[in-house]
């Protein structure tokens, strides 16, 4: 939930990944996760699901 919350503030995966204390890789694989369960393509339409 702290990645997809962080991800619809717009945040990049570094910035994620320095916020939650995790590797960046780490952050990539929650990241794409997010999107295969949101079932979106982008970070962007990630996003406008947050809100």
């Amino acid at each position: 939930m702290d990645v997809f919350k962080l991800l619809g503030e717009g945040l990049s995966d570094a910035a994620i990944a320095n916020r939650l204390y995790i590797s960046p890789k780490t952050t990539g694989h929650q990241v794409g996760a997010v999107l295969a369960k949101l079932s979106v393509h982008s970070r962007h339409e990630a996003a406008r699901k947050a809100h």
